[in-house]
């Protein structure tokens, strides 16, 4: 399948390719470890990649990208292949607890050549990271995730997470316990979901 066929991702030709090296190694390596639902990987393009690359165009320059929870890569790997051209001295670290997904990441990374750090431990466990933009995808509830851009976030820095239609509700509850900008970018792949840009966080 060529993407390029449903819809105009805006990358270059050289990018795409990688693009679709990546959506191989994650067709061919999904039955064995679950990177995505069975259901979605026949959308993985619309569902997954253009997902992604969206979250890649709201981010402002940055030197360290941080991607919590990354699982198949998405948007963070995403992030990162689009990165190799457009943005190549950012660097980003996946951070992702399992194994063998992880060793999937490292698997794409070394075959599309992104300027990469994968670190398999728990997002509890670490260090605070530093991130200039911390990003992830399904992993948690708002609060949740609040409570780790308080962690891993730069001062100055910016946190890019998309959320499905319930996101009003889940930012109301994030906003009972923390303080935050919030510029809420409405998807292109879901109207009524939304990218969440967030700065500023500190306890309510």
């Amino acid at each position: 399948m060529t993407p390029k066929e449903h819809f105009d991702l805006d990358v270059s030709r050289e990018t795409l390719e990688r693009l679709k090296e990546y959506s191989d190694l994650v067709e061919r390596w999904n039955p064995k470890i679950n990177l995505v639902s069975r259901n979605s990987l026949k959308d993985l393009w619309t569902r997954h990649i253009q997902d992604s690359v969206q979250v890649f165009r709201c981010a402002e320059p940055a030197q360290n990208w941080v991607d919590l929870g990354s699982g198949g890569g998405f948007p963070g790997l995403v992030c990162a292949i689009i990165a190799i051209e457009e943005s190549p001295d950012t660097k980003f670290t996946l951070v992702e607890s399992d194994q063998r997904k992880s060793a999937f990441l490292r698997t794409v990374i070394r075959e599309c050549g992104a300027n990469c750090t994968v670190i398999s431990r728990r997002i509890e466990a670490l260090e605070p990271l530093g991130a200039d933009i911390l990003s992830a995808r399904a992993l948690a509830d708002l609060k949740t995730l609040i409570s780790f851009c308080d962690r891993h976030l730069r001062a100055s820095g910016t946190a890019l997470l998309p959320k499905g239609a319930n996101w009003k509700k889940e930012l109301l509850e994030a906003q009972e316990e923390w303080q935050f900008q919030v510029e809420p970018i409405t998807s292109v792949t879901e109207p009524q979901a939304a990218i969440l840009k967030i700065k500023g966080v500190s306890r309510g």
